[in-house]
């Protein structure tokens, strides 16, 4: 197939549209088939330059803007543009140009193109916060309504930095949850999968060697038998059903709101995973409050970006209920006590902040406490889970050795 690229240009008095990559197919006026690349400001003025060109376009489509592009874009990524943008923006470089630097110095040509398209946006006319809204999936309403505070106070680079901070920490606090999770997932799901081979592979020669030996089995042996022998016809029967039963699960949790907050109200009271969890929402809350309100956003509109930011429907549900306690005259610190979720000490903090007119620096000095509260705790974890998950492998897999040995011991007796 032959190999062409296109590059579609529209001339018009209006302010020019960020052009959108395309990935077009089309034959020529040979009739022989090509495709290539071009970028235009919509599909229909491809179509019209591609003919201009001499080429029938039988297929349009967007260009993904993942991993085609270069990887997907992190949340990360997003920390260290704004970290850069703000480093431009306090030196005195114009936006569009500081976008331009950021954008063609990064590595990951995902980020890249965003970044561009962003700048093409503002040459277009549109403000930062503006085309910032146009790429939710990287910049959520928290994010955008920071930008907009900055654009009216006129202090954009400072807004920035604090969003480049406050990204930072709650990635940081992520990581942490996810630590703390993922050493004992994953060493169960190692122990599964030994003894599913265990099941399959080995107990069938030792039910073969037992044969032999014309006597009845041990109960605990039998039953390990039939287990076996469970797994080994029915074991692909048994993997559907635990991907469906995991499947309706997930699709309910993400659809309905009763079941997402009964799973996070129970997930709170687990032992041990529910404190670190309580700490990390906590953690949360205290650093977007802190960043909205030293970004000059009003309380009520700031409580709405805080819920959503708490990562836990059950301390979303109770934000927003402060949030609408607040609106009708009620202080912070009071409706903070009516939920009953917050310890007293960051009550307390958060008074001594309202009555200070220094609700930003308390809030962060909480959010800062509680962010070493959850790395703490996560090393206490994995400390105290070392010993537990030796014990639960011990049961797997020692159980299944016992069992499988408990026949060769009484026959010792025996002879």
């Amino acid at each position: 197939m032959a190999q062409a690229t296109a590059t579609a240009a529209v001339k018009t008095d209006k302010p020019a549209r960020p052009d959108i990559p395309f990935v077009w197919e089309g034959r020529d006026r040979k009739g022989n088939r090509v495709k290539g690349k071009a970028s235009a400001p919509d599909e229909v003025a491809l179509r019209a330059d591609l003919r201009r060109q001499g080429i029938a376009p039988s297929r349009i489509r967007k260009q993904s803007t993942t991993f085609r592009s270069g990887g997907k874009v992190k949340p990360e990524d997003i920390a260290v543009f704004s970290r850069q943008l703000a480093t431009m923006l306090a030196a005195g470089i114009p936006l569009v140009q500081g976008l331009e630097i950021v954008g063609n110095g990064h590595e990951k040509p995902a980020v890249r193109k965003l970044i561009m398209t962003i700048k093409a946006e503002i040459e277009g006319g549109s403000s930062l916060h503006e085309a910032l809204a146009k790429h939710p999936l990287h910049f959520n309403d928290l994010y955008v309504n920071l930008v907009e505070a900055g654009e009216h106070a006129g202090a954009l680079e400072g807004l920035l930095d604090k969003i480049a901070t406050y990204q930072e920490k709650t990635e940081a606090i992520k990581k942490k949850v996810k630590k703390a999770l993922f050493y004992p997932t994953a060493v169960l799901v190692v122990a599964v999968i030994v003894t599913i081979v265990l099941m399959i592979f080995v107990i069938p020669e030792f039910e073969s060697l037992f044969k032999g030996f014309g006597a009845e089995l041990p109960a605990f042996t039998q039953l390990v038998i039939n287990i076996s022998h469970v797994v080994q016809h029915r074991g692909i029967f048994l993997l559907i059903g635990f991907g469906a039963v995991a499947y309706t699960f997930a699709y309910f949790r993400k659809r309905s709101k009763s079941m997402r907050t009964f799973l996070d109200r129970v997930i709170l009271k687990v032992p041990v995973v529910g404190p670190i969890l309580n700490k990390a929402a906590i953690a949360r809350y205290a650093r977007t409050l802190s960043t909205m309100f030293a970004a000059g956003v009003p309380l009520v509109e700031a409580l709405d970006s805080v819920a959503g930011a708490t990562g836990n429907i059950v301390y979303e549900t109770a934000v927003l209920k402060m949030r609408d306690e607040v609106s009708t005259g009620q202080r912070l610190q009071r409706a903070m006590e009516n939920v009953g979720l917050f310890p007293n000490m960051v009550v307390q903090m958060i008074a001594v902040g309202e009555e200070s007119g220094a609700l930003d620096t308390m809030a962060g000095k909480v959010a800062t406490f509680y962010e070493a509260e959850v790395d703490n705790a996560v090393d206490s974890m994995s400390s105290l889970l070392e010993p537990l998950i030796m014990v639960v492998l011990g049961v797997l897999v020692g159980g299944l050795v016992v069992a499988m040995y408990l026949p060769i011991f009484k026959l010792g007796e025996v002879v």
